[in-house]
C-alpha cells in the first residue's frame, strides 16, 4: 500500500526526507481526527522554535510507534547506526556500561525523527552539555496522577504544590503531560546530583501528603492509594525521563504536553489532554512560561526551609 512519495523538508542547512507521509498514525475513529506522519512533521517543524530551548543538550527516550497507534510500541534509547552522523549523541553511563542517545538540538532532528515515526520525545532532566553532565539535573518534576480521569483533583493538588513549593523559594511551571494529569517543573542550578534532587522532591512530595492527608499519597502502589491523588517524584532519579514540553503523545486525536500559565490552571474546562496537534502551536505563541526565572534555583535554601518544616 503505497503512502505518497517521499517528501523533502529543508530545516537550516540540511535537507530532510520523510518517507510515506500519508501513512495514517493517527486512526481517526470515535470522534477522533485522523492524522498522518506528514501532520506530525508539519507539528513539529512549526513547534520546533518552542520545543527545542526544552531538548537541548538533553539525552533523549523516543517513543516510536512505526505502524501507527494500532502497531507496536518501541522505547529507543540508543542511537541506530543508520542515523545520520549529523545528529547529535551523548554517551552515557549505566549499569555496567554506557548507551548513546539521540539529542535533539535543531529543527532538523526533529524532523528526522518525526519521519522515524518517533511521535514522543522523553527528556532527561540534566543536560550533558553542562557542569556536572548527565548526572546533575537543571529540572526537578513533580508528576500529578490523578487516580482515575478526575482533573479537579489535578488542579487542586497543583494549588497545593505551588503553595508549598513558594514556601520553599522555589518557582515552578504548570504543564499538562497530554496523557492524565499536569507536571509542575521546577528550574535548578544544576549543582546538586540527582540522589540528592530525588530525595528532596521525595520529603516535599511527603510534607505536601501530610498536609492533604485524605486527598494526596506518595504511596507507590495503587493499592495503598485508596482513591487519592498519587504525588510521583521518581522521574528525578538518574537515567529517567520525563515527557518533553511540546512533544505529542500516542494516544487517539495526537494530545499534546502543553506548557500553561497558572491562570490557566484555574480553568475548570481544562483537562490533561486540551490541546492537540491541531492546536498546540497556538498555546505555544503565548510564552506561558514567560515569567519563569532564568537562572534556576539552588536547593541549598529550600531544603534548610523544609527541613524546619519536617522538625
Amino acid at each position: 500500500m503505497s503512502h505518497g512519495a517521499a517528501r523533502t523538508v529543508r530545516a537550516g542547512r540540511r535537507t530532510v526526507e520523510i518517507q510515506r507521509p500519508g501513512k495514517v498514525l493517527f486512526p481517526g475513529r470515535d470522534g477522533a481526527p485522523e492524522y498522518t506522519k506528514g501532520d506530525l512533521a508539519d507539528y513539529y517543524r512549526s513547534v520546533a522554535p518552542y520545543l527545542l530551548p526544552h531538548v537541548r543538550g538533553r539525552p533523549l527516550m523516543l517513543e516510536r510507534r512505526p505502524d501507527g497507534l494500532d502497531g507496536e510500541r518501541f522505547m529507543q534509547k540508543n542511537v541506530p547506526g543508520h542515523y545520520p552522523e549529523w545528529i547529535t549523541r551523548a554517551e552515557v553511563a549505566k549499569e555496567g556500561g554506557t548507551v548513546t542517545h539521540v539529542v535533539c538540538d535543531d529543527t532538523a532532528t526533529l524532523l528526522y525523527l518525526a519521519g522515524q515515526a518517533c511521535i514522543t520525545l522523553h527528556r532527561w532532566l540534566a543536560r550533558t552539555d553542562r557542569a556536572g553532565g548527565p548526572g546533575h539535573p537543571d529540572r526537578m518534576v513533580f508528576d500529578l496522577d490523578p487516580p482515575g480521569e478526575d482533573f479537579a483533583a489535578v488542579r487542586e493538588a497543583a494549588g497545593w504544590l505551588r503553595e508549598l513549593l513558594t514556601e520553599l523559594g522555589l518557582p515552578a511551571a504548570p504543564m499538562t503531560t497530554g496523557s492524565r494529569g499536569l507536571h509542575l517543573v521546577v528550574p535548578l542550578d544544576g549543582r546538586h546530583d540527582a540522589g540528592e534532587v530525588l530525595r528532596f522532591a521525595h520529603d516535599v512530595a511527603a510534607v505536601a501528603a501530610a498536609r492533604h492527608p485524605d486527598r494526596l499519597t506518595t504511596a507507590a502502589r495503587k493499592k495503598d492509594r485508596a482513591g487519592r491523588l498519587y504525588l510521583d517524584v521518581q522521574r528525578n532519579a538518574y537515567a529517567q525521563t520525563a515527557v518533553a514540553p511540546y512533544t505529542v503523545r500516542a494516544r487517539p486525536g495526537a494530545p499534546v504536553a502543553v506548557p500553561l500559565a497558572w491562570k490557566q490552571v484555574d480553568d475548570p474546562a481544562l483537562d490533561a489532554r486540551r490541546w492537540t496537534l491541531a492546536d498546540a502551536v497556538e498555546q505555544a505563541r503565548t510564552e506561558p512560561w514567560a515569567g519563569l526565572p532564568r537562572r534556576g534555583r539552588s536547593l541549598g535554601p529550600a531544603r534548610r526551609r523544609l527541613d524546619d518544616m519536617r522538625s
